[in-house]
């Protein structure tokens, strides 16, 4: 699988994950979203968190014959040169404005015993919300039926000769730079592969574009992109903007904080700290219902929340439970807290014109999921996600239709 033909800053060429070195690269993202940079194959990747903003919030792939415990001290060791960047000043929105005096000795809360203790898988959800049901009646996550027929939205990408698709490249394990390869990797890119097989064949041309999480919607409607992969959530008012796939993973919001912190999890425990989320995510959403008195600071991706926690800036991030099983990979020192306390069923976005590409994807999915234990998804799943989610018997949402 290739990209189309595009160069780095640098003037070099660019491809993604098991592609020839030469052949492509990923294109800027829209609405302020910056380019995607990072050479494939030739030396460590220059990260970018969407909007043209730290350089060095990059974390390295995952080895799978060597000890997770040694991966994430290395990258936890990042931690100094993310600070010296964002000591210069990173652009945040917080309910009340201020800064943090002292990150120095807000690292310091960090005990070196809490630093040693090895990472803490999520705890599995207990009684999570349950699923929401929109005005028609129907839940949250239902789709329109799969089907392999091509209409004028599969023909529009068939006859561009690409499929350009909206992805994160700073969520570990999702979307995320490789830093030696440069390629962007995680569960959801493997699922926009198959995607891009089924429509264009086995040599499919994808352009990865990276969208900072609130400008995922408005990409879809401009027709910027033909389609979101990005751990997007299901849900009824984003269903009015545009049009979701059957879902292909179920999350929860969940509080990820230091584990030296006196936070217990979404309660009271969260007054008069400072909560970091990002903009325009359910996430967000969810603090501004009830934040029991929190300081909620909004950024542009998750992992500039890590960063700030990481800083002292903030006291815990607030996000999926999936996405912060990828933040506490990178950070021993810190750990999710509480159960997760909403239901977040992940689905590829697109436009609401485009009926026949949410039928195809959802054929594409039908067979993602089909075969059990050898199943494409399952296989992904062991790849990326199976070390840092609770889950030891892990299966994909049963679809739901609406029609």
């Amino acid at each position: 699988m290739t990209t189309t033909g595009r160069t780095d800053d640098a003037g070099r060429g660019t491809a993604p994950s098991g592609a020839p070195p030469s052949t492509g690269s990923c294109a800027p993202g829209p609405s302020g979203a910056g380019p995607a940079h990072g050479t494939h194959g030739a030396g460590p990747a220059r990260g970018s968190h969407g909007v043209g903003r730290s350089r060095a919030a990059v974390v390295a792939p995952r080895p799978r014959s060597r000890p997770r415990r040694a991966l994430v001290v290395g990258l936890a060791a990042l931690a100094p040169a993310l600070a010296a960047l964002l000591a210069a000043g990173v652009p945040g929105e917080a309910a009340r404005t201020g800064t943090s005096a002292g990150s120095a000795a807000a690292d310091g809360r960090r005990s070196h015993e809490a630093a040693a203790r090895p990472p803490a898988a999520p705890a599995a959800p207990n009684a999570p919300a349950a699923p929401e049901t929109c005005e028609d009646g129907t839940p949250a996550a239902a789709s329109l039926r799969p089907s392999d027929a091509a209409g004028e939205a599969v023909e529009r990408v068939r006859q561009r000769g690409q499929l350009i698709v909206g992805v994160d490249q700073n969520n570990y394990l999702w979307g995320y730079r490789n830093p030696q390869t440069g390629s962007i990797d995680g569960f959801d890119i493997d699922l926009v592969q198959a995607i891009g097989r089924d429509l264009l064949g086995p040599d499919a041309k994808i352009v990865y574009r990276t969208i900072p999480t609130d400008q995922r919607i408005p990409a879809i409607r401009n027709r910027e992109v033909d389609m979101v992969v990005r751990t997007m959530t299901i849900n009824c008012e984003r269903r009015k903007q545009v049009a979701f796939s059957t879902a292909y993973f179920v999350a929860g919001q969940q509080v990820l904080a230091p584990r030296a912190s006196e936070i217990t999890g979404h309660d009271s425990s969260l007054r008069n700290r400072r909560t970091c989320s990002a903009k325009g995510s359910t996430a967000a959403a969810a603090i501004r219902e009830q934040g029991f008195g929190a300081e909620q600071v909004l950024v542009p991706n998750q992992l500039d929340c890590l960063v700030r926690l990481q800083l002292g800036e903030v006291d815990a991030v607030v996000t999926d439970s999936a996405l912060a099983a990828g933040l506490a990979a990178q950070d021993p020192t810190v750990e999710l807290v509480g159960e997760p306390f909403t239901t977040e069923p992940y689905g590829v976005a697109m436009n609401l014109e485009d009926e026949d590409l949410v039928r195809r994807v959802n054929k594409v999915l039908d067979d993602f999921r089909s075969g059990g234990a050898d199943s494409a998804w399952r296989t992904s799943y062991d790849r990326w996600l199976a070390d840092v989610m609770p889950d030891r018997k892990p299966r994909p949402p049963a679809p739901q239709y609406r029609d």
